[in-house]
């Protein structure tokens, strides 16, 4: 867990991409430039044909690079040939982690350095075998709250590691943020029951969405300007505008 420790030393920067879009080409060269870039942790989306935790942006995304033949296996073959310090995640849907195959995609993880699994469609009753799965190997699983989580955090965190996705609105990817007086709470909340670090996602999309969300969390993810900004701009490019949106 030494990478999540230090991506959150001063605040981590985080993105998203959708693995193979625009291309899996473009995924390799934007990883294998990220020690250069301003993040401090990428997530990498698997694609899916029913990503139900997305929005517009994302779920076209992943449905072309699906349609493009990438899978969970191309995915892995690809992050075998990159080199990055940085700390990387799955989001991946947990259907895409069954059909797999639970072990051999939890050892595949761990063979080319992902550092944790981020499960949208996963509850809390059923993740118990593969957290245990997942902590013998040294690999995060990644729990979500959100405003309506209520008095489940509590059991939701028991079998957290790597930090706590802490969802700011009550729809998908890209969706309008819940009131901040109300997030605040919730990271407040969060805070009290678990000693994680607490990184803020959905409906970010500006440098002053980061600003604000940076003074009560301790991390800000940023993922839908990211993968449409990724469809017409370069590598180079697109780390120019993470620049200047986590600046």
């Amino acid at each position: 867990m030494d990478k999540f420790k230090k991506a959150f030393k001063n605040g981590a920067n985080i993105g998203y991409l959708v693995a193979g879009y625009p291309s899996l080409e473009y995924t390799k060269e934007f990883l294998n430039a990220l020690d250069n870039s301003a993040l401090d942790l990428l997530e990498i989306g698997i694609p899916y044909s029913d990503p139900i935790a997305d929005g517009p942006v994302i779920r076209d995304a992943s449905f072309e690079a699906v349609n493009s033949g990438v899978n969970a296996r191309a995915v892995f073959d690809m992050l075998g040939s990159v080199k990055t310090t940085k700390c990387l995640v799955f989001l991946v849907y947990y259907n895409t982690i069954f059909s797999y195959g639970e072990d051999k995609f939890i050892a595949d993880c761990a063979k080319v350095g992902i550092g944790g699994l981020i499960i949208p469609d996963l509850p809390f009753e059923e993740n118990c075998s593969l957290a245990k799965k997942c902590a013998k190997l040294g690999i995060a699983l990644v729990p979500l709250i959100s405003v309506t989580t209520g008095h489940r955090a509590k059991k939701i965190l028991k079998h957290a590691s790597g930090f706590v996705y802490m969802i700011a609105s009550l729809g998908v990817t890209g969706s309008k943020q819940s009131p901040e007086d109300r997030l605040k709470e919730l990271a407040k909340n969060i805070k009290k029951i678990s000693s994680l670090p607490v990184a803020v996602g959905f409906g970010v999309r500006s440098n002053e969405d980061v600003k604000r969300l940076r003074s009560f969390c301790d991390g800000v993810i940023m993922g839908t300007v990211l993968v449409q900004a990724s469809k017409n701009k370069s590598v180079s490019k697109l780390n120019a505008l993470i620049s200047k949106l986590f600046a």
